[in-house]
């Protein structure tokens, strides 16, 4: 998988590319994650790319122009020979979740587009970019730290980034429920004990404690997750 990111501050995505999961996937050829400046796309001696909105109002919009040249070249004209997904990250976007990440897994290329300031000229939405993202009900300064999220969710569930596959199999989120409660050694800290079915040996018990931990655990804090379940059983 590729990854192109477009941004104004290449300084805080550079850094994520060299560590953890990422980083070694990156080392080993299965990830390349690219960062580009969008200033490095603009024709003025001054390097602009935001300007004041038409109609007033506070802040400032990115300009269209360098960042539908910049999209257009890391990804084409929009269409169907388009070779790359374009993801805006904003707060009008549709909320990313496990589903989405799991689809976009499968790409082979995706360029993701940093917002900044008041948000980006409309007409970038509708020339260039394909969907937008938002990571949560809630405003940030811009769409970097989104991008990394959707980075990192995306990335550890290409085949060859995580080290053992069922690790992504048992994760909340995964089969419509939240992920029950996790042990290590010691098995006794501060009064509290590991549960002894955990220490049995016996993996069919193993796994109905666990199938048993995560439905309550997501009964007790997201309902709302195991009703979009039956939803879809039913279905």
């Amino acid at each position: 998988m590729r990854i192109d990111v477009i941004t104004i501050f290449p300084g805080l995505i550079e850094p994520f590319r060299t560590m953890a999961l990422l980083g070694a996937a990156c080392r080993d050829g299965i990830v390349e994650l690219v960062v580009h400046d969008l200033r490095e796309f603009t024709k003025d001696r001054h390097r602009t790319v935001d300007d004041t909105p038409y109609g007033g109002g506070p802040g400032m919009v990115m300009r269209p122009e360098p960042l539908i040249e910049a999209i257009e070249a890391l990804a084409g004209p929009k269409g169907e020979t388009r070779s790359a997904r374009v993801l805006l990250l904003s707060p009008q976007g549709r909320r990313f979740d496990q589903d989405w990440a799991q689809e976009l897994a499968r790409e082979r290329h995706l360029v993701l587009v940093c917002g900044r300031y008041e948000g980006v000229d409309q007409r970038v939405i509708e020339i260039a970019v394909d969907e937008e993202v938002s990571i949560g009900d809630y405003v940030l300064a811009g769409g970097e730290l989104p991008a990394l999220v959707l980075i990192e969710a995306v990335t550890r569930l290409v085949p060859g980034v995580m080290g053992n596959p069922e690790s992504a199999e048992a994760e909340s989120f995964q089969a419509g429920m939240l992920e029950g409660p996790q042990f290590t050694r010691p098995a006794e800290y501060r009064g509290i004990e590991v549960p002894a079915v955990l220490r049995s040996g016996d993996h069919q018990a193993i796994a109905r404690w666990r199938a048993e931990e995560a439905r309550a655990i997501t009964k007790r804090r997201r309902p709302d997750l195991l009703g979009r379940r039956r939803g879809e059983e039913e279905r």
